[in-house]
């Protein structure tokens, strides 16, 4: 099977086939920098980051590009309204991110232009609309008139009645005597007073924000990419929006394949900051694995809404507790000779995770193989602890090993084999189980077979197995 994914530009699945074969041209829409990120950035920074790496997995030069918006109405509000410089706050928000998604295993992008690094290109490109008849020039200000561009609204699927100005909140009220067509929008903005502002052909001002991301792909991507991709809030205007200005410069689509995640929900509601119901990235990390939180988002499709609920999270962490014990317990067979043969990997299970991946990216299926994998892992560690450390038992059990862990960094799921596995939200932490089981073994060499009996008892109701070792040794796993 070869890989399909959903086109939001044809409303179906359709077989990924890239424009230059072996090499994938990828823009990722990104934030804009005035504020520190929520889950829901981590949500679609997360399921991009898995495709690239499940393009590179498969054997594809991956180039990813990924803008900041660095000029907006809301830094400037931000700078006013806090009195710094706007770049103050903007080199903040930037350092923040890089951090945060950082933490959460996002590799970093091979380009990340900003909005105020582009200015030439965003006026050239404007010069070139206007040559077009794409666009025109009143009092300082630049619009789109979308009314030249035939097909608009060929990606939301609206038509034009259908639109309103100003959609997803980003678009300021602006002067509609000015526009020819209610839902023409700004290309460049005329300078207003105390704020950022660059020469150009109709005077000083700033760029709009849709123009930005058209000019950044074609100068760092190309005319013609093959993956588009962000949140399913920007289908319409703003990659509507990218599209006429792109073609109508072009005459060439901008990308073969759109691509949108789902919203991260908050008893229903879309998770953002307008709503004041969103959590950020940083403080969620204060008290949760960053991996815990990677598979909360990896459990979902990522086209599907994703509830953010503490049963959720929960969950996330017991089956990342899963996995990481299993890649740990089995390190320590790693001192073997026998271990030293070079792995292989498990065909059969590749062949699975390949499977659900090419399905659109269907992480939740792709994540039920590293669940199978691991469970097998805790079994074939069973076998070997008591029939013996064969050769052929510990080289097998190093290809299941092998294989699961490169599966999890497909995924972008990092696990630190030096360290314990944290605890669960609502479980015994490792410590914990470690003092229980401490006692045990002070029970046992007392003879209290009782009080061993217990405790073990009291671990198994915790979802702790424990395992015993010839030499008095106990290793434990969960359930």
């Amino acid at each position: 099977m070869s890989l399909t994914l959903y086109n939001t530009l044809t409303r179906q699945k359709e077989a990924f086939i890239p424009t230059t074969p072996g090499q994938v041209r990828m823009y990722v829409c990104g934030v804009t920098v005035y504020d520190y990120c929520h889950l829901g950035h981590a949500r679609s920074y997360i399921a991009w980051d898995t495709v690239r790496r499940y393009l590179q997995w498969r054997g594809y030069a991956v180039r990813y590009v990924q803008n900041f918006t660095d000029i907006d109405d809301k830094i400037i509000r931000r700078s006013q309204l806090e009195n710094r410089p706007w770049t103050e706050i903007t080199h903040q928000y930037i350092d923040a991110y890089l951090e945060d998604l950082g933490r959460l295993n996002v590799l970093p992008a091979d380009a990340y232009p900003k909005a105020t690094e582009v200015i030439p290109q965003i006026i050239d490109l404007i010069k070139d609309l206007i040559d077009r008849g794409y666009a025109y020039p009143v009092d300082g200000d630049v619009y789109y008139a979308i009314a030249q561009f035939p097909t608009y609204g060929k990606l939301s699927g609206r038509q034009l009645d259908q639109m309103e100005a100003g959609a997803s909140g980003r678009v300021e009220e602006e002067a509609e005597t000015k526009k020819r067509h209610p839902l023409d929008f700004a290309l460049w903005k005329a300078a207003k007073p105390s704020e950022p502002e660059w020469e150009s052909p109709w005077g000083n001002g700033r760029p709009g924000w849709h123009i930005e991301c058209s000019a950044m792909v074609k100068e760092f991507l190309g005319e013609q990419i093959d993956i588009h991709t962000g949140g399913e809030d920007l289908v319409f205007p703003h990659h509507e929006n990218e599209i006429a200005q792109s073609e109508a410069a072009t005459a060439k689509p901008l990308a073969k394949y759109w691509l949108h995640n789902g919203f991260v929900k908050i008893r229903g509601d879309k998770m953002s900051k307008s709503l004041k119901n969103f959590t950020t990235i940083r403080s969620l990390l204060e008290t949760t694995d960053p991996m815990v939180v990677r598979l909360f988002v990896l459990q979902a499709h990522y086209r599907s809404p994703i509830d953010f609920t503490d049963d959720a999270i929960a969950a996330a962490a017991n089956g990342w507790h899963t996995i990481a014990e299993a890649l740990r317990s089995v390190s320590r067979f790693a001192q073997s000779p026998d271990w030293d043969q070079v792995p292989t990997l498990d065909q059969p299970a590749v062949e699975r995770f390949n499977a659900a991946m090419d399905d659109d990216l269907n992480t939740p299926i792709a994540l039920s193989v590293l669940f199978e994998l691991a469970k097998e892992l805790r079994r074939e560690e069973n076998v070997l602890v008591h029939t013996g450390k064969t050769e052929r038992a510990i080289a097998q059990l190093h290809d299941i090993w092998f294989t699961l862990e490169q599966l999890c960094q497909v995924l972008g799921l990092s696990v630190d084999l030096t360290t314990a596995a944290p605890s669960t939200p609502d479980g015994l932490s490792a410590a914990e189980i470690e003092g229980l089981i401490q006692q045990r073994q002070e029970a046992r060499q007392a003879k209290n077979w009782a009080e061993s009996d217990r405790l073990r008892d009291e671990l198994q109701s915790q979802g702790i197995t424990l395992i015993d070792e010839k030499g008095g040794t106990t290793r434990w796993h969960r359930n």
